[in-house]
């Protein structure tokens, strides 16, 4: 079992990225009458596709639906352990003169960050796209294994099992 260092402000970040994510959708819905300003049309929602991520014994699988998309729209970086999956679904009827009555697809550029654990290689990562789905396989990083010690007290050695840390340690005596 991996101890995970507990951040309250990184929780803090991720609720309020949930909490944007939801105000964002209640507020950007289509209305059912646009103004002049808007040439009569609906206003144009944000678009943010679902995803799901999912852990297996080797994987952290995510999956991204994204209708109407080539993977040519897509694009996903790592850096510092964080996954960006960004894009672009273009609005088909910007480019038709046709009379719509209702839009209730959205359209725009989206982005969606993960945080991975740490340990995790770009070289483990795995993307496919196919009939609008985005998959990408994250390979798990490999557990630390414990590591024996050899500690010397007086003259006498003496063995401690414990798991392998970065900090230094000293041997001495309590005086």
């Amino acid at each position: 079992m991996a101890l995970i260092r507990w951040e309250p402000v990184r929780e803090l970040h991720t609720m309020q990225n949930e909490m944007n994510r939801l105000f964002n959708t209640f507020f950007d819905a289509p209305s059912g009458s646009g103004g002049p300003a808007n040439g009569g049309h609906a206003p144009l929602r944000r678009w943010i596709p679902a995803m799901d991520v999912v852990e297996t014994a080797e994987h952290f699988v995510l999956r991204a639906d994204l209708p109407g998309m080539s993977q040519d729209d897509v694009h996903i970086e790592l850096e510092d352990n964080v996954l960006t999956i960004s894009g672009e679904r273009k609005s088909e009827h910007e480019q038709r003169n046709e009379g719509y009555y209702r839009v209730e697809r959205a359209s725009g550029s989206f982005s969606r960050s993960l945080t991975l654990p740490e340990g995790v290689e770009a070289d483990g990562i795995q993307a496919s796209f196919e009939n609008g789905v985005l998959e990408v396989r994250i390979a798990k990083p490999e557990q630390q294994k414990p590591r024996k010690v050899q500690i010397s007290l007086g003259g006498s050695a003496k063995t401690i099992e414990g798991a392998e840390t970065t900090e230094p340690t000293t041997a001495g005596a309590a005086s």
